[in-house]
């Protein structure tokens, strides 16, 4: 098992540093960094100073190093735009991406589970013909036009919620949440419905899939023999073995819910990470773009390593094949 960690652990740290190599290439290649920075009072002399300050004269390992070494203490540098720490930034706008991916991936659990259910419970029926129907359209949708046509629906035509925005919001320390206002819950709730489409169709397809191959064996054969109550064969017995294959799914696309929020947050003005990472690329600045292109590779290489862990844990076997 240490083997086995101490692999996945050197394999997760090679993708960041590989990560890193591409946020530094943004920060050498997009644009010199003094003439973004400068104004045009800045006379010769002061931009010779500052391009001494930020170390842009050193060769290119040591630059390198410098800035994997600041980024794993968390410092990104300054923005170019607002002057501020980029890490300040971003974990001003972490809660709201943060809020905005949790409750998406709820949605998608509550919603996608009980169809998967229904329609393999019910296969061919004309109902569960018509909820793959939409499934297949809601796979095929992209995010800024299920939002836009949520936003006309339920914003514009019907009035029910907010259209853009966040909502009041209540601070928690240095967290931030919409969840404990009446506000900010309504105006959570069409981009968390617009960002969870796509999952939900994942789910209810694995679900329905796990299921119809967990029906046919022979535990559940077994089971009806006994008399046991349709519910209990459903639910208690044929769901309960589905979960595994639809828990990893769910842990394994939340850091892509993360990281493309950005769509979502741009078509709802929500203020997170991904609204942060648009305005970002508009002004070209670059200190907050490699940041967040850190911090989202980060979380993606944590929950899979966590899953891959959490997989040997429950099956020894895969710890003996990575010898």
């Amino acid at each position: 098992m240490i083997v086995f960690l101490i692999k996945r652990l050197a394999n997760a740290v090679l993708v960041m540093l590989a990560v890193a190599l591409l946020a530094f290439l943004i920060f050498r290649f997009a644009g010199d960094p003094v003439e973004l920075m400068a104004n045009e009072q800045m006379s010769q002399a002061d931009r010779i100073e500052l391009r001494e300050k930020l170390g842009l004269n050193d060769s290119f390992l040591t630059q390198f190093g410098r800035f994997v070494g600041n980024a794993a203490q968390g410092d990104f540098g300054i923005s170019y735009r607002n002057g501020q720490d980029v890490m300040k930034l971003i974990a001003e706008r972490f809660p709201a991406t943060m809020e905005l991916a949790l409750v998406a991936t709820v949605l998608s659990l509550l919603i996608g589970l009980p169809l998967g259910v229904l329609t393999a419970i019910h296969r061919g029926r004309w109902y569960s013909e018509g909820l793959q129907f939409v499934s297949i359209i809601g796979v095929s949708l992209p995010s800024f036009v299920v939002g836009i046509l949520l936003i006309l629906v339920f914003a514009v035509t019907l009035g029910l919620v907010p259209a853009f925005g966040r909502g009041d919001v209540v601070q928690l320390g240095w967290w931030s949440t919409g969840l404990l206002t009446s506000s900010g819950r309504a105006s959570l709730l069409l981009p968390s419905l617009a960002l969870a489409l796509y999952q939900i169709t994942l789910v209810m397809r694995l679900v329905r899939a796990e299921m119809m191959e967990v029906l046919r064996s022979d535990f559940i054969k077994f089971a009806r023999a006994r008399g046991v109550p349709r519910w209990r064969i459903y639910f208690r017995h044929a769901l309960r073995n589905c979960l595994m294959p639809v828990v990893t799914m769910t842990a394994m696309n939340f850091g892509s819910l993360i990281a493309f929020a950005l769509i979502t947050e741009t078509v709802f003005q929500w203020p997170g990470m991904g609204m942060l990472f648009i305005q970002a690329v508009t002004f070209l600045d670059m200190p907050v773009m490699a940041g967040y292109l850190c911090i989202v590779s980060f979380i993606f290489v944590t929950l899979n390593t966590l899953v891959d862990i959490a997989y040997a844990v429950i099956d020894p076997r895969l710890r003996d094949a990575t010898r």
